[in-house]
């Protein structure tokens, strides 16, 4: 199969957290369900996902996971999504782990644990987001799929400015484009690419300026992974991680981020990571 004839991949929503900083509100509300501008959060990832072309999606789950799986069931899909036709509705399967497990396994945990339904083979790729976090003008580009696939990397990262509430950043992004664990030489900016919206992430012009000074950016949450990047020698996790191992993915991807393995780019549209109630309220 070519490269310009790659199917498109399936996606990962993370949907299994306890969103302990959100609660009162998610003590009776799983926080993927809380309503943003009339939709819930995952809501708008399924739209966006489903206008791209993405077909399959898998959502793990855990807090209140059945009200997940129930409001994203068949028919509720059908009915509380009728701006979409009928051969745009995506399949949706759940990674349950708050029913296999009877807690979340944590962001690379969880991955491992949905593998089998994202990529049977160890060159699929697949994309990987949170599903509390809004960034309503986020495209899921084919164009990023083929150009991802045909870079032999193990995963691509969208990074965007940091947040007033993240200041330090998570990673650099190299002039050759690979996503680096420090800051480059200097703040170097970004490699260029193909950009993505235009508007300030939540935080405004202050939060790009620190980022840019800083030469480290946020992670988004938004990814493109190759399975390769969740077995040996990169994860020890059984597949389709049986025992239900919890374990979160920031090392994992620092150790291919330090072998040249990560790629990354600068997303500059709007960005919020729905944290806590207040960052909840200033959206509506």
């Amino acid at each position: 199969m070519t490269l310009d004839a790659l199917p498109a991949p399936r996606a990962l929503i993370l949907a299994a957290g306890r969103g302990e900083r959100m609660r009162p509100l998610t003590d009776h509300t799983p926080k993927p369900l809380l309503r943003v501008r009339g939709r819930p959060l995952l809501q708008w990832w399924v739209d966006a996902l489903a206008r791209d072309g993405v077909r399959e999606l898998v959502v793990n789950t855990a807090w209140l996971g059945e009200q997940i799986e129930g409001y994203f069931g068949p028919q509720r899909l059908m009915d509380k999504r009728e701006q979409l036709s009928k051969n745009d509705q995506p399949a949706i399967r759940f990674s349950s782990e708050g029913r296999d497990f009877g807690r979340a396994l944590e962001t690379a945990g969880g991955i491992v644990r949905a593998l089998p339904l994202l990529a049977p083979t160890a060159d699929d790729v697949f994309w990987v987001l949170a599903g509390d976090i809004f960034a309503p003008d986020f495209r899921f580009d084919p164009e990023a799929v083929r150009r991802f696939a045909a870079s032999g990397r193990l995963a691509q990262l969208w990074l965007v400015p940091n947040p007033p509430h993240h200041p330090a950043g998570d990673f650099g992004i190299g002039v050759d484009g690979l996503a680096l664990n420090e800051a480059p030489p200097g703040g170097a900016p970004p490699a260029a690419g193909p950009p993505q919206g235009g508007q300030a992430p939540s935080g405004g012009s202050a939060a790009c300026e620190a980022a840019e000074r800083g030469g480290r950016y946020t992670f988004s949450t938004v990814g493109l992974y190759r399975r390769a990047l969740f077995e040996p020698p990169w994860c020890d996790i059984a597949p389709g991680n049986p025992q239900g191992v919890a374990a979160p993915l920031a090392p994992l991807l620092r150790r291919a981020i330090a072998a040249g393995q990560v790629g990354a780019e600068l997303y500059t549209g709007a960005w919020t990571d729905v944290g806590t109630p207040e960052r909840l309220a200033a959206l509506q």
